[in-house]
């Protein structure tokens, strides 16, 4: 079983492989600048790869922590000149993987600025992948 932290210390240490093994194959990620969410790790590791990109200065702040292990993953960071505040909420199953993250962002303009950072670079790596 892998531990629950090995997301957050991935994510930390900005390592793209860890990142991914984190997730199980079928993780979902919900975003918050995409109506649909991203299925699977391979499709999530696109978006992962865009996004340590994409935030500058990414650092966790807190950590809370819910009955069933659920973890909220509060953290700062930079997204071109928008400040940024946000909370991941990771979700595991029974062997510590990754099965679902809910991404939020605040406030509007980092969320925007997020969306025009990640948006073209997400469509070039998505027409890539074709």
């Amino acid at each position: 079983m892998k531990d629950p932290n090995d997301f957050r210390k991935s994510v930390e240490a900005r390592n793209f492989d860890e990142m991914k093994a984190a997730f199980r194959e079928d993780a979902v990620l919900h975003s918050p600048i995409t109506v649909k969410p991203f299925e699977g790790r391979e499709t999530i590791a696109q978006l992962l790869a865009i996004l340590i990109e994409v935030f500058d200065e990414f650092y966790y702040t807190d950590e809370l922590t819910g009955e069933d292990g659920t973890l909220g993953l509060v953290f700062r960071a930079r997204v071109g000149d928008r400040d940024a505040e946000g909370i991941d909420i990771v979700r595991f199953d029974a062997e510590g993987l990754v099965r679902d993250l809910t991404v939020m962002v605040r406030p509007r303009s980092a969320s925007e600025a997020l969306l025009a950072a990640v948006g073209s670079r997400l469509a070039a790596a998505q027409s890539g992948a074709d």
